[in-house]
């Protein structure tokens, strides 16, 4: 039986309570996963997150314009080229609001 406990600094993201939060499992990716008693929501205490850090987006973007292909770049670094042609478009278009 699981037991209401309170989780020090959890706000359910729907109801707003902290009182009465209880521990409810785990996700796919092992994080741990909470419960509000009041409005039944359910939700992740520290989500994963999954994006590439700025560094390396913007040494993909610098070896791009150096010469390299998306592709190259993308098998230098093990990603997926669609990842740096898309980060190439959003600093495109980011230096183009700049220039504007």
């Amino acid at each position: 039986m699981r037991t209401v406990q309170r989780i020090e600094g959890r706000i359910c993201p729907k109801c707003g309570d902290n009182s009465s939060q209880i521990y409810s499992g785990l996700n796919r990716t092992g994080s741990q996963r909470c419960q509000c008693k009041v409005c039944k929501c359910r939700y992740t205490l520290n989500p994963k997150q999954h994006a590439y850090p700025e560094e390396v987006r913007l040494l993909a973007v610098k070896e791009y314009f150096a010469g390299g292909s998306g592709r190259s770049v993308g098998k230098i670094h093990n990603f997926n080229h669609q990842n740096v042609l898309r980060w190439i478009r959003k600093t495109a278009k980011k230096n183009q609001r700049n220039l504007d």
